[in-house]
């Protein structure tokens, strides 16, 4: 189909649908949502001349993964968002079936786009292509195709390009099955964006020292942190445990040291990013003043994200809110970025016995929570938040099954802060040593009980709505 057609189809599917999906009483506030139809990976994200470019896989015409566009917004402030003209429409013959997650990097100062273009065939086979596409004096995208095709010795599960710069080198990570159906994450170096050498696998199944793990490994991203070097990556086909992988597909990181020359990267153990139902495909940028960010997508592939109630009004999903990284003892620290206080109305401050608390709307809000009692927090009628002294557990009924359903963390609490918006809540336990991000759908309006006879304190703020122009 051709790029014209896709665009007018696009076109008449945001002017038919947005007026309802706008008028969704779980419509986020101050989170990142589709116009109409599906998102999910967020793509390109990276701060360029100042201002922050942030793409994403857009589906406009269903809430179904089918043929992916790439969105794109743009801020100055991480608050204060812009609609970008579309990015990228699948319309190529080496992208007719999407195009697939990537990222995005500064060229000679000129923002350059690395996605996948993905080709699937009859019985199931499918191949992949590393697609390069330019910004132009219009704002607008170029193709330029394939730079890339696929590497010998994989399937056609090869996909979500992560590039960097360093030295006189362009360096990728993608995503990687090979012929044994065994998850990979490889490396791969330019001169020139065009021409790319494989240097080798850097991890995956029966790689430094780790077992089985995954028939294939989606999203990764590799980049420096405290004299270290940090591997998110997506591991698909974990086999879930009592306390951990309890997702369909799980999402975390790996912490070593990278040898560029012999691609060769030690590493400790996989940790998960975070704990939640929905939490997916993270993309990390550097920013100028040297932070390191995280976005990702809420939601989780081959979930039973089609029951959930937007999907009546035309729009499904959202990406978690930006996040700051950094590390600590060999574990990443992750906190809301500092951007969103901005959005912040006048404080309430609260001390006493849990049950006692006040009941606060809860649509935008944040809560800050400290305490070392056993307590529990109702949000919204359909999400509960206990701590027992030694499990901190998340609770809320499968909307497909109506199963109670749980995610868990362990430890020592003494401090929470809670995010919470219209369809979504990421809990960031003891300053952010770990997150638990879930979407939600609650009883309106939104409110926030407390249980327990021990003491609490709180803050609490409520938030305002970022800008979306």
């Amino acid at each position: 189909m051709t790029e014209s057609s896709l665009l007018k189809q696009a076109l008449h599917s945001v002017i038919s649908g947005q007026l309802r999906a706008a008028k969704d009483p779980y419509r986020p506030g101050w989170h990142l949502a589709p116009t109409v139809g599906l998102l999910n990976d967020p793509n390109g994200f990276i701060q360029h001349n100042g201002r922050y470019h942030l793409f994403y896989q857009w589906n406009p015409l269903a809430c179904a993964h089918g043929a992916k566009f790439w969105g794109h917004w743009s801020s100055s402030d991480l608050v204060r968002w812009r609609h970008e003209p579309v990015a990228l429409v699948p319309s190529e013959a080496f992208e007719s079936h999407g195009c697939y997650s990537g990222s995005a990097v500064a060229d000679n100062g000129q923002l350059t786009l690395i996605y996948t273009g993905n080709v699937k065939y009859s019985q199931g086979r499918r191949t992949a292509f590393q697609c390069l596409a330019r910004e132009n004096a219009a704002g607008q995208f170029d193709k330029e195709g394939p730079v890339m095709g696929l590497p010998d010795g994989y399937t056609g599960h090869v996909r979500d390009p992560k590039v960097w710069r360093k030295g006189e080198h362009w360096y990728m990570v993608l995503g990687a099955q090979d012929l044994n159906l065994k998850g990979k994450v490889l490396l791969l170096r330019s001169p020139d964006l065009q021409h790319w050498e494989l240097l080798g696998e850097i991890a995956g199944t029966g790689l430094n020292g780790l077992g089985e793990f995954g028939y294939m490994w989606e999203c990764p991203d590799l980049f420096t942190l405290d004299d270290h070097e940090v591997l998110i990556c997506c591991p698909q086909g974990l086999a879930a445990q009592s306390d951990r992988y309890l997702n369909t597909f799980q999402s975390g990181y790996f912490v070593g040291q990278l040898d560029y020359d012999k691609a060769d990267f030690q590493h400790g153990d996989f940790s998960e990013l975070d704990l939640g139902f929905e939490f997916y495909a993270p993309q990390t940028t550097h920013t100028d003043d040297g932070r390191r960010l995280l976005i990702a997508w809420m939601g989780v592939p081959d979930g039973d994200e089609l029951f959930q109630p937007t999907v009546q009004n035309g729009w499904i999903h959202t990406l978690t809110c930006p996040r700051e990284l950094e590390l600590n003892s060999g574990k990443i620290i992750q906190r809301p970025a500092r951007e969103l206080q901005q959005l912040r109305g006048p404080q309430e401050a609260w001390q006493g016995i849990a049950r006692d608390a006040p009941v606060w709307d809860i649509k935008h809000a944040e809560i800050e929570l400290e305490t070392g009692h056993p307590f529990e927090a109702d949000f919204g009628g359909c999400l509960l938040l206990q701590w027992e002294g030694e499990w901190l557990r998340l609770t809320r009924k499968n909307r497909r099954t109506g199963l109670s359903e749980q995610r868990v963390w362990r430890g020592a609490l003494r401090k929470l802060t809670i995010m919470c918006d219209s369809s979504s809540i990421e809990i960031f336990i003891n300053d952010g040593s770990a997150v638990m991000s879930s979407r939600y759908f609650p009883v309106l309006p939104a409110q926030l009980i407390f249980r327990g006879d021990r003491q609490i304190t709180l803050r609490y703020w409520p938030l305002a709505d970022c800008v979306l122009e």
